[in-house]
This record gives C-alpha cells, structure tokens and sequence, in this order.
C-alpha cells in the first residue's frame, strides 16, 4: 500500500500573506473617547465663543444700564430694568438717522461694485485668454499682502484732489478694487467643467451670456461669500471715512459713534456709548445672519483646484 504525498503548491504563485490584524477600536461613549472629544473639540470651542460673545453681551447689557449700574465697585451683571433711556439719548444727541443712511448707500454701492468688479475679473482670468494674465494675477496676490493703511495718504491727496472730500462718493471710490473677492472667484472659478462652457460656446453663447446664465447661476456660495465679506467691510470701514469727512451729514456710523463719545466724554455716557455701538452691529448681524449658510459652501468651493 503506497502512502499519499502532499501536493506541492505552485513554485509561480506569490505567498500569501496574513490578514492584517484587526486593532480594537473604543466604544463610542468609552471614557478615552469622550475626553478626547470634550478636551479636543468642546473645550476650545466654548473658550472661542466666549471669548466673541462675552464682549458683546457685556456691550448689550451695558446699554440698558444707568450710570450709577456701571461706575461701581461692585461688579452689576444685569441691569435694573429694560430702561430705553440710553438709546434715546444716543439717537437725539447726534443725526443717527442721517449717519445710517449714508451708511448704508456707501454699503450698497460699494460692496455691488466691488462684488461685480471681483466677477468680472475672476472671470477672465480664468475664461478668457490675453497676454500677462498670469503676471496680472500675481499682481493682485501682491495687492492682498500690501496693508490697507500704506495707500491712505495718496488716496487722501488724490480724493481732495477732485472735490470728493465731505462726499459718500470720496468715501466709496477708493475701495473699489477687492484683491480677495478676485482672487476667491477666481480658484472657484477653476474648479467649473470645461464642459458646460464648451456647449454654451458651441450653441452661440458669447463671454457676456456664459457669465451671467451658466458662472454666476452655479457660483452662488462663493459669490455669497464675497458679498457677505465685502458688506461687513463697507459698513465697519473707520479710518478712511474718519479721513475724508468731518461733516455730520457725510459721516457714516462708525464715524459718527466717535462724535457721540466726544459729546458724551463723562463718565455718564459710557451707557449711551454702548447704546450707540449696538445700533451700529445690528443691521450687519442681521445681514451676516441671513447670508452665513453660504459662507462654508462658498469658502470650500473656493480652496479646492483642478
């Protein structure tokens, strides 16, 4: 009787190889995961949100408070009552009236320009092709590095120049140019298939019409964005308006709370102060509120390429 010999295997045949280990994962509502998350996440994000939000609750609450609830010694967190008296004050004392509304035509008209000067010209840089246009775009990375503050003096000279000292179109007309809302359309621009554009330009569609039916339609987020940013920069804008103006009726908001703290300089009028502060914040948070949906979506579409 003949005995079985094993069969050999495949001189040819790779090894095989052993199956990776399997690492044991934590439950997740184990003690290591949960430290993690509460020391990784939660903690510095609750220290984040106060750090933002205390100030201006301080600010509100400050603003309903009488002058004896805010020179103390001893540390009043709420106020006494719900007392408007400070906002009325704030608004008689100087024109808030006539302040928010230049505000808000220097808001409206800058930011659209800037909003519609930034899509023109993401969108040729990206669409349309001309000589330099990597170098005029290397020009405007440059504009973003360069400090707002260094083009104040020949701005000054320029705007007094031609008569626009004390007018909300010397206000408007230097900021103009927007380096970041460019250069934010134009890396989301990038990410737009080729496609879409090639069958609009085959059926006839010229630059003008694939603008403005087939870009912009699908580039909503990141316009959003770049509108979102530009209004909180128009309305917060201090230095150049405090510059060119120093009339009452072309001033706008920030600039105007720096009249009512100099007609209120005593220490009763740090409650009006704040009174002021908060009429100037809520119109922009309003705003901010109703467009920060878009602000992820428009930020992530703008950072990826290729």
């Amino acid at each position: 009787m003949s005995s079985l010999s094993p069969v050999n295997p495949d001189p040819t045949a790779p090894p095989t190889q052993a199956p990776d280990p399997v690492i044991p994962r934590d439950r997740p509502f184990s003690r290591r995961n949960l430290v993690q998350a509460v020391l990784g996440g939660y903690v510095p994000l609750i220290l984040a949100t106060l750090v933002v939000f205390l100030p201006l609750l301080w600010m509100v609450l400050s603003s309903f408070k009488q002058p004896g609830e805010i020179i103390t010694m001893d540390l009043e967190i709420l106020p006494e009552g719900l007392n408007l008296q400070n906002y009325q004050i704030a608004m008689t004392t100087v024109p808030f009236g006539q302040f928010f509304l230049n505000s808000a035509i220097v808001t409206a008209a800058g930011a659209s320009v800037k909003v519609v000067l930034a899509i023109l010209t993401a969108y040729a840089l990206v669409f349309v092709r001309f000589p330099f246009k990597n170098v005029i775009f290397m020009l405007i990375l440059v504009a973003l590095m360069v400090p707002p503050q260094v083009s104040i003096l020949p701005n000054y000279i320029l705007i007094s120049g031609m008569g626009g000292k004390n007018t909300l179109w010397g206000i408007i007309l230097p900021g103009l140019g927007t380096a970041f809302g460019t250069f934010l359309l134009r890396q989301h621009f990038l990410t737009l298939p080729n496609s879409i554009l090639e069958s609009a330009e085959i059926d006839g569609a010229g630059h003008w019409r694939r603008l403005w039916r087939i870009v912009v339609p699908i580039s909503v987020p990141s316009i959003a964005t770049v509108a979102l940013v530009t209004i909180v920069s128009e309305w917060n804008e201090y230095i150049w308006p405090l510059i060119i103006t120093d009339r009452p009726d072309t001033m706008t908001l920030p600039v105007g709370l720096t009249l009512l703290q100099n007609s209120e300089s005593n220490a009763s009028g740090w409650g009006i102060l704040m009174a002021g502060a908060v009429l100037v914040i809520v119109p922009i948070l309003i705003v901010f509120a109703a467009l920060q949906r878009y602000i992820v979506a428009g930020l992530t579409q703008g950072s990826v390429t290729g």
